[in-house]
């Protein structure tokens, strides 16, 4: 049953939760991330250099390399690691909380191919300077391909009949045949080899990430004996 005690004890293993896993994310994406990306902003760079000669526009704030962005980086990334947790938490606390951590990383897994890898397969991660489709698209996109993998993962591991297992395998290929947005011509500042490199180094960086979330919530939020 769902009550205050439960609630409190859930939000007390999501902030720990997402305040290591953020941490890892950070330190993961220092190592093979954040290299990549600032190659990538590089050559974004130099293709528009000529254009900020004649361009009075104004830009926005940005934390600058360093110490700087990486404070930035690693509370963006704690707190989203503490959402994904409440989130998790809560789908784990109706089915019947975790009792070890390795369960923990099979939640944690299906949340990778749920969050990440199923929106990815439309949707790569791309370095700056890359063309893309309208954003408002790809938002909805990326929505829909979320709760379709979310509804069929849960079908097909939890449902008593083959119908809706059935019914949940075409809930993960609905979206991909609709196809995601993609733009009117493909074009990027970087090296296609560079652009390679970062979605190779994305997909490690969130297999950590989720697969800490997962373990972590089966440690800290434990099933009362």
């Amino acid at each position: 049953m769902f009550n205050l005690t439960t609630f409190r004890e859930l939000l007390i293993a999501a902030l720990w939760t997402g305040l290591l896993a953020g941490l890892l994310l950070t330190a993961v994406q220092q190592i093979q991330v954040i290299p990549t990306l600032l190659q990538a902003e590089a050559y974004e760079a130099a293709t528009t250099v000529a254009n900020a000669e004649n361009s009075h526009e104004h830009h926005e704030w940005q934390p600058e390399n360093g110490w700087e962005r990486t404070f930035f980086t690693a509370v963006a990334n704690i707190s989203l690691g503490v959402g994904f947790a409440l989130l998790l938490g809560s789908v784990m606390c109706l089915r019947g909380r975790p009792g070890s951590w390795r369960i923990g990383l099979l939640w944690g897994l299906a949340g990778y191919l749920t969050f990440f890898v199923a929106p990815s397969l439309g949707l790569p991660p791309e370095v700056p300077g890359t063309e893309a489709a309208k954003l408002a698209d790809r938002q909805s996109w990326w929505l829909i391909t979320v709760l379709d993998t979310g509804f069929g993962l849960s079908l097909l591991a939890f449902a008593l009949t083959k119908t809706n297992k059935f019914f949940g395998a075409v809930l993960l290929v609905a979206p991909h045949l609709i196809s995601a947005p993609q733009p009117e011509v493909h074009s990027s500042a970087a090296p296609a080899e560079l652009a390679q490199a970062f979605i190779v180094a994305t997909v490690v960086a969130n297999a950590v990430f989720w697969l800490a979330i997962g373990g972590l919530l089966g440690r800290f939020y434990k099933k009362e004996s």
